[in-house]
């Protein structure tokens, strides 16, 4: 036989339990009142999300890139730019690595999280690459 001093210590005597009416009013917030749920909702999404920062504005160039641009006459002028700001903001946030961007002008493999461009092939030359170790590719027109 079971011993009554265990049993009322693990399993507590419950005679009653609380109405409806104490359970519904208990759970309610009032106006203007956020759920902590929420907010550590809201801050989990913002973690996952990669942010653009004013830090990140700038685009930089490997030296490699740089002679690139000059043997094959590519120059990057405002419009050419903002299309490689815009591609880099983009790749940044589905989550890009190395990547591959081509515009009407020229191809150009970028280190994401860097923001540089590594090289650059002019538009003339770029059937006749091949594209290695790139996770990404995005078409700028």
């Amino acid at each position: 036989m079971a011993n009554p001093k265990i049993n009322n210590i693990l399993i507590p005597n419950v005679t009653s339990l609380p109405s409806n009416k104490n359970v519904e009013n208990t759970n309610k917030l009032k106006s203007g009142e956020t759920s902590e749920f929420k907010g550590l909702l809201d801050g989990a999404i913002d973690q996952s999300q990669p942010q653009v920062t004013k830090q990140d504005k700038g685009i930089q160039l490997s030296t490699h890139a740089m002679r690139r641009l000059q043997e094959r006459n590519i120059t990057i002028d405002k419009d050419e730019y903002a299309k490689l700001q815009t591609a880099m903001d983009r790749l940044k946030l589905k989550g890009g690595q190395d990547s591959l961007v081509i515009t009407g002008k020229a191809a150009y493999i970028v280190d994401v999280p860097k923001n540089t461009i590594v090289t650059a092939i002019d538009k003339d030359s770029i059937g006749e690459n091949v594209f290695t170790k790139i996770d990404s590719t995005i078409l700028m027109n």
